[in-house]
């Protein structure tokens, strides 16, 4: 029987051997702290008008941000606003943001002919669908 003896690793095996076993423990870490950190939980939406409303050529910009608080993608999100003045709604708008993931945001503008600072203006999230 011929037995072979293998020569003792050199150093550079090793802190090759180190290297690569430590970037395998922190990709291995990575995966188990996403996975347990994971939200699943539905879309939470909440919008809210922003305080600063333009007037341009006769029209009122009243701008609004919505965000995903919660953990699933929504699609098709609706954001409905009423403008009432005295007591009767006078005009409505509707936007649509096609994608909003969890913990993304997203800013647009509604536009009324009427001054919203004359009246009561509701802004609120219509409805979404999941992916």
């Amino acid at each position: 029987m011929n037995k072979t003896e293998q020569p003792p690793r050199s150093i550079a095996e090793w802190v090759t051997f180190s290297v690569a076993s430590l970037i395998l423990a922190i990709i291995v870490s990575l995966v188990g702290y996403t996975w347990l950190n994971e939200k699943n939980q539905p879309p939470i939406l909440s919008v809210t008008k922003k305080p600063t409303i333009r007037e341009v050529d006769g029209q009122f910009y009243v701008p609004f941000e919505v965000e995903n608080t919660g953990g699933d993608t929504a699609e098709s999100v609706q954001i409905m606003a009423e403008l009432l003045i005295d007591g009767k709604v006078t005009e409505t708008g509707e936007q649509q943001i096609d994608f909003l993931s969890g913990g993304e945001t997203e800013e647009g503008a509604f536009i009324f002919s009427q001054n919203p600072r004359q009246g009561e203006l509701n802004v609120r999230v219509g409805s979404y669908k999941l992916p």
